[in-house]
């Protein structure tokens, strides 16, 4: 079965307009995250999907490959969805463009995990976390199963501690936070059904699509994995990404 990787990457943002082409260490964002991906040795095809020249021209030029779609998405699974259509995969990665310090291992990892567990129809991945990152609404938590499988995704600290429990005169245990890395791995029928499906409640509250899923019944594999490091969310958060390419290229 082959296995594709789709990088959707849209150059409007509210928090940051030109989000994919803003240098990182000298090279584009999306040009570093192309890079990464495909790398993995899973995949057998890699592409960036867009709604803007400049960004289709600036992988090109880094020897990637494009594929332009419409403007009018409302969502990354949208365009993800447009452009599987025409790619002869029967599993689709998903990572997102502001992910420049995704490991290509990582995406070999979320992919096995599909693979190996035929119940859930996505996978993705997620990393041990502390409070402080833990209380970030900007960073996603997920809290899961026995299984691993994926309960609950949020933008507040999951789980929360109760403190002052008077059925428990024991010591107060931090809970253990697990953040959510922005890669999803599918099978493609269910990408392409799941695009379909209106937005839900839950999804609506917190704003993430992933809800969506599980508020429709189908179940989320979660491979547990170590932290690569901060996403861009916005433009302070490119000294982070550099500080740790920086230490990383130093062998650190």
């Amino acid at each position: 079965m082959q296995i594709a990787a789709i990088i959707p990457a849209r150059y409007a943002s509210t928090r940051f307009p030109g989000k994919p082409l803003a240098p990182i260490a000298g090279r584009p964002m999306i040009a570093r995250v192309y890079q990464q991906v495909s790398a993995a040795e899973v995949l057998d095809l890699t592409l960036v999907a867009t709604d803007d020249l400049r960004i289709a021209r600036v992988v090109e030029e880094y020897g990637g490959e494009a594929v332009m779609t419409s403007s009018s998405h409302s969502s990354g699974t949208d365009r993800l969805a447009e452009a599987v259509q025409e790619v002869e995969a029967g599993i689709i990665v998903n990572v997102q463009g502001d992910e420049p310090l995704i490991k290509p291992n990582m995406i070999d990892q979320a992919v096995t995990l599909l693979q190996q567990d035929k119940e859930v129809r996505m996978a993705t991945l997620a990393a041990p976390a502390g409070p402080e990152i833990a209380r970030d609404p900007d960073r996603v938590k997920v809290v899961v199963d026995k299984q691993n499988r994926a309960l609950y995704f949020s933008r507040a600290a999951i789980p929360a501690l109760r403190k002052n429990n008077s059925r428990d005169s024991g010591p107060e245990v931090e809970p253990r936070y697990l953040q959510h890395i922005g890669l999803y791995v599918y099978r493609k029928e269910f990408l392409l059904n799941f695009a379909t499906l209106q937005p839900t409640p839950l999804e609506m509250s917190e704003s993430l699509e992933q809800l969506r899923a599980l508020e429709n019944g189908y179940k989320i594999g979660v491979g547990i994995c170590q932290h690569h490091g901060p996403g861009v969310d916005r433009p302070e958060d490119i000294a982070d990404v550099e500080a740790i390419i920086f230490q990383e290229d130093k062998g650190g």
